[in-house]
């Protein structure tokens, strides 16, 4: 079996240049998309992340205005920045990079930004109208998740679906996706995740697995069925004295050990991470042009 590899760098630029086009058609009457990003601390994880998120607004023309702040910032001072730019009419969406400092209640935060402007599609109203099958603000991987399925023309219908993970920011709106009454949906869908016993009981009946459990190469070979489709959204730092930087990422999934068994799989780097950014992207310049609409 030859094993498809979904290039998420390439899908991902393909859906920019939609979105540039998008950006570039609301500049002319007069509107410039913005993304606010706010980042508290040196985090460098999280300082990586945001620079690509700037690179890549820049790339389609949205705006990027960063609040970079100190890792001691309060959650009062950090509410009244929100509360501004939620007043601000130029800007379109706010981010707050995550996780955040120990002192700041996260849920506070989120429920703060208002849902007009919630990109990351994390405040539960957006949660609750994805839940519902109203339209609404995706959650960004989840929604790069189904963009790359649709991609290589996969199904979900009635088919057996396990995703790996249970957090708010991927694996329970992914789960939603999966189990609505939509083209992409009307799958059978389990959730597995820490706690799960045996989970190569789940994993060999599986038509489609969504790893996001954050456990470098933890689903093997051995754990899946031939022709299995996986996506891994999994990104790990491991080791690795070759590297200048000392280490390498790698993803859930034994990637070498799943090449010829998977029929679709996804690499890390290069295969959700585009497209989480991307999705970012997407939903800006969604709430833009619904702001010009209200005009």
């Amino acid at each position: 079996m030859s094993t498809i590899i979904i290039d998420g760098k390439a899908l991902a630029q393909n859906i920019r240049h939609d979105v540039a086009n998008r950006v570039s058609a609301l500049k002319e009457k007069g509107i410039t998309a913005c993304l606010a990003v706010i980042i508290l601390g040196d985090d460098p994880a999280s300082q990586s992340y945001v620079r690509g998120k700037e690179k890549a607004c820049g790339d389609v023309g949205i705006l990027s205005r960063d609040y970079k702040l100190s890792s001691t910032t309060s959650e009062e001072e950090l509410v009244l920045l929100i509360e501004e730019l939620n007043r601000d009419e130029s800007v379109h969406g706010i981010l707050v990079q995550l996780p955040l400092p120990k002192h700041i209640n996260e849920s506070t935060i989120i429920e703060t930004i208002d849902p007009n402007k919630d990109v990351d599609g994390f405040h539960p109203n957006s949660l609750g109208k994805l839940m519902l099958g109203q339209d609404t603000f995706i959650p960004c991987t989840p929604h790069g998740v189904i963009k790359m399925l649709e991609s290589v023309d996969i199904s979900t219908e009635g088919k057996n679906i396990v995703i790996i993970g249970r957090s708010h920011i991927v694996g329970s709106p992914l789960s939603q996706l999966l189990i609505q009454k939509t083209p992409t949906g009307n799958a059978t869908v389990t959730i597995c995740h820490s706690r799960t016993k045996n989970l190569s009981d789940f994993t060999k009946r599986a038509d489609i697995i969504i790893a996001a459990v954050g456990v470098p190469q933890m689903l093997t070979s051995d754990m899946v069925s031939d022709g299995v489709v996986i996506i891994d959204v999994g990104v790990n730092r491991v080791e690795d004295s070759t590297k200048a930087k000392g280490y390498r990422l790698v993803g859930d999934v034994d990637f070498e050990g799943m090449l010829n068994k998977a029929s679709v799989l996804t690499p890390v780097p290069g295969g959700v991470g585009p497209m989480t950014i991307t999705m970012l992207l997407f939903n800006t310049i969604k709430s833009a042009e619904i702001t010009f609409d209200r005009r």
